[in-house]
């Protein structure tokens, strides 16, 4: 009786799985997240101030790999085939460090876990990361603390955002467009520093 049931169920099964082969493959697609700075790296500051650039955090929603982009209709897609190389937060605090250590302003740029003393700390948050119709959007909020005031040790406390346009409406032209749009707020974190240092 078990014997018959499954030859009769076998036909079925078998169609079933054969519909999953006619699907397309979808190759996914990782875009890495490194702007970079323009200009030559300075060397770094004689006696300059060691900065210490903490592990950057994501606001609700961008701690996600995929590329995320506003669809006309005003909903949020979140691609599961095109994604960043590394966790955005991740991938923006390196850049961060990489970009403020070749602008010459500090003695030294280091990150959590270093012995070296900071002279001062910078805290990030990563508040947007998104395409929309026609456009990239990237916005971090910073705080920079120094630790040897006892009182009023910020330094600076502001946001920085930036929007560029999308030439291509393609995840290889929106992944183009949001790390130049980083790439424009760490250019403003860099002449924020340069005022203060």
């Amino acid at each position: 009786m078990k014997r018959r049931t499954c030859l009769i169920a076998l036909p079925a099964l078998l169609a079933a799985c054969s519909g999953l082969s006619e699907r397309p493959y979808a190759e996914r697609r990782v875009f890495p997240l490194t702007p970079t700075r323009p200009g030559s790296p300075v060397a770094p500051r004689r006696g300059g101030r060691v900065l210490l650039v903490r592990s950057v955090q994501a606001a609700g929603g961008l701690d996600v790999r995929g590329l995320r982009r506003l669809r006309p209709d005003g909903t949020l897609d979140v691609s599961f085939w095109e994604e960043w190389a590394a966790p955005p937060e991740e991938a923006v605090g390196d850049a961060m460090r990489r970009w403020l250590a070749q602008s010459g302003l500090f003695g030294a740029v280091t990150s959590p876990g270093s012995r070296a003393p900071a002279s001062w700390a910078l805290e990030a948050t990563l508040t947007e990361l998104i395409a929309i119709p026609g456009t990239a959007r990237a916005r971090i909020a910073a705080l920079v603390l120094d630790p040897g005031r006892v009182s009023g040790n910020i330094v600076l406390q502001e946001e920085f955002s930036a929007e560029v346009p999308l030439r291509q409406p393609d995840a290889a032209g929106q992944a183009q467009a949001l790390v130049e749009a980083l790439a424009g707020c760490l250019g403003q974190l860099e002449a924020a520093l340069r005022r203060r240092v």
